[in-house]
This record gives C-alpha cells, structure tokens and sequence, in this order.
C-alpha cells in the first residue's frame, strides 16, 4: 500500500502552494496497491511537531477504496471531511509560524475493512476510535515545512 505525492517526495519540503504562505491547497495525491478487502480509506494530515502534539491539518473517512488520484485543492471523491484541530472543515495546510525548525507532516493513509458510521461532525479522537480494530494496512507520506517565527500558538 502507498500514498505519494507529484508535487513533492517523501521527506521533502511540501510546496509553498500547498502551504499557508501560497495558496493553502491540498497537494496532488495517489494511493495505490490496496489490499483486496478494503471497504474504505482514512486519510489523516497532521503536524507532529506541532503543539498542541499533534496538530490535525486535515481528515477524510470513507474514501472509496478505487480511489487511485486525488486533484490539488480537492477532497477525495465520495470521502467525508471530519473536523480538523482548527476547528474547521478542509484542508489546512502545512503553516509553521511558531516554531523555529523543521516540522514533519505525515500524510497518513489507512486501509479499513468497514465504511465507518460517522457523522461529517467527527474529529480525530472519533474516527480513530472507529476505526481501532478495522485497520487492515496503513501508508504514510511525509511532508518538511521550515518554522520561521519563534511564538507560542499552533502549527
């Protein structure tokens, strides 16, 4: 199983577009070599250097699991977005004002073997306690942003 982005390399710095300094869109992304009991995908962005620890930037349950592409700014076709730490739906992108640094943004992709019964209002805590016992592989893509501002607050 994997998740990969064309506009940026696993361990790489994502692109300024893709960030709060651009235009604040989600990057290209394709998923890949699902296993065959997949009945839907996760997808869970979030900052682990971030504080609070971590910073959710964007989810999305119930993807389809013949998803293969998603376009730049879009949500994956069918999939649900959940509420992310910013207390919004959407993506957030990478913004690390806060902290000097480099910040790592995992790109996370799980492979469930049920569609998940929640509703649009869902946060991490639930969507992972839904999920718990129903994962059935797991892919990660990792994202670098430079903090440049020393200041309490998130990322």
């Amino acid at each position: 199983m994997f998740i990969s982005s064309p506009a940026f390399p696993n361990r790489t710095p994502v692109l300024k577009p893709h960030t709060c300094m651009g235009e604040n869109i989600s990057p290209p992304l394709e998923f890949g070599d699902l296993p065959a009991e997949t009945k839907s995908l996760v997808l869970i962005v979030e900052d682990r250097d971030a504080t609070p620890v971590p910073w959710v930037h964007w989810l999305v349950f119930n993807i389809p699991p013949d998803t293969a592409t998603v376009s730049a700014g879009s949500i994956p076709a069918g999939g649900t977005e959940g509420i992310a730490n910013g207390g919004t739906h959407g993506y957030e992108g990478p913004c690390p004002k806060y902290f000097h640094g480099t910040h790592h943004y995992h790109f996370q992709l799980f492979a469930l073997n049920v569609v998940l019964d929640l509703p649009a209002s869902a946060d991490k805590t639930h969507v992972a306690a839904s999920m718990k016992e129903h994962v059935i592989d797991s892919a990660t893509l990792v994202g670098l942003c430079e903090g440049t501002k020393a200041e309490a607050g998130t990322s």
